[in-house]
């Protein structure tokens, strides 16, 4: 597994394409790994016969931990590794070797059935293991911590229920601890009028739908504004690192994308102000499809340089998010409702009922100040209040 992201220390084997004895060739799926930031299929890195496989599906093992071996009569096998770097040809261990690996006892555990063992207080001599040469695996560790709930369950205790955290849970809480460590969080917001975008959606969400598949959201809205305005406060298209600040110039868009209560994850839509609002749309549907299929690449999760979350869908009013580091920004589009605004009609003033939502923007105040942030919001609502809309369609 070369390097599946900077952060990245270890993964879950989830399924095996081959099995020992298949022919593999170099290039081809062998198994399909799954860490913190993606789910993708690893290739073999040689040609020849599976001799063995070391770690079984659903283990959780360290990144450089030995996977499988390939080898064919004429050459020395090569190990497949979740190594940093592309693994090296190995002498071929003996048969018996082989089948001993890995040894008996503690050793034998991943880090992951590790911690679950602690966390739930379980006697390792307690859970049966189906795993090769009877390895304990998650699974198996899983199911007991399952069917002893089940079982609690049906004689009320009045005991706390404890539910550990997914891999995934565990990862976004981390990151997110050190984010509100690393950066002076600052929340502004802003009350916006989207009563321009209002007109263009209704007048052509119907014909959006039915040529694209999917609805005309605000979000689409929001996101090309973010780059537009932007371009003109591009400090919040930035990084920090040490005493400095790098102003990025690609604007790399992320999008935070909620797992059914499993996590975030924030894909990224890369050079997100080349597109139009169409184009926007259409990137922001494909990638939160991917993301909740699990078929995010490396790639689809790099280079993020401002993200957006999205939580307007849900009602809420304004939400602080957390910014997602190293960047130095995070807007949060919030709900979009109708509601008695004050407009002006042949210079007179008037009530009217319009569409109206806030922007919530959590910068670092390391990188600017408040009122470099105050400008940018005032940017924002310009674009969405003036901007021709129908020409991006």
């Amino acid at each position: 597994m070369p390097q599946l992201g900077e952060t990245v220390a270890d993964g879950t084997v989830t399924k095996w394409f081959k099995a020992v004895g298949d022919s593999v060739e170099r290039g081809e799926p062998l198994f399909e790994v799954s860490t913190d930031k993606v789910d993708t299929e690893i290739p073999a890195q040689a040609t020849g016969v599976v001799t063995a496989i070391l770690v079984a599906e659903g283990e959780t093992v360290d990144v450089g931990t030995k996977l499988a071996v390939i080898g064919d009569d004429e050459s020395p096998p090569a190990a497949v590794t979740t190594s940093k770097t592309p693994a090296a040809t190995v002498s071929p261990p003996a048969l018996g070797e082989v089948a001993k690996e890995p040894t008996s006892g503690e050793a034998r555990l991943s880090p992951v059935v590790r911690r679950l063992l602690s966390e739930h207080r379980i006697d390792v001599a307690s859970v049966h293991g189906t795993g090769p040469d009877g390895r304990i695996t998650r699974g198996d560790v899983e199911a007991l911590i399952a069917g002893s709930t089940t079982h609690e369950s049906d004689v009320p205790s009045g005991e706390d229920e404890r539910i550990a955290f997914t891999r995934i849970r565990r990862l976004t809480a981390e990151h997110m601890v050190r984010s509100k460590a690393t950066s002076a969080h600052t929340l502004m917001a802003r009350d916006i009028d989207f009563e321009n975008v209002e007109h263009v959606r209704r007048a052509h969400g119907a014909a959006f739908k039915s040529e694209e598949g999917f609805s005309l959201t605000y979000l689409a809205f929001n996101a090309l504004a973010a780059v537009v305005a932007l371009r003109d406060f591009p400090h919040l298209n930035a990084s920090v690192e040490s005493d400095q600040l790098i102003v990025h110039r690609h604007f790399n868009l992320g999008i935070a994308v909620d797992l059914d209560n499993d996590g975030l994850v924030v894909p990224v839509i890369k050079d997100a102000d080349r597109l139009n609002v169409r184009q926007l749309a259409r990137a922001i549907f494909e990638v939160a499809n991917k993301a909740r299929s699990k078929q995010l690449s490396v790639d689809d999760m790099a280079g993020a340089t401002f993200t957006i979350t999205n939580p307007g869908p849900y009602g809420t009013m304004m939400t602080a998010a957390i910014i997602n580091q190293p960047q130095v920004a995070i807007l949060s589009t919030d709900a979009v409702i109708r509601k008695p605004v004050v407009v002006t009609i042949d210079g007179s003033e008037a009530l009217g009922i319009h569409s109206v939502g806030l922007l919530a923007l959590t910068f670092d105040h390391r990188a600017v100040d408040g009122a470099y942030a105050a400008r940018f919001l005032r940017r924002m609502n310009e674009i969405l209040t003036t901007r021709d809309w129908v020409s991006d369609l």
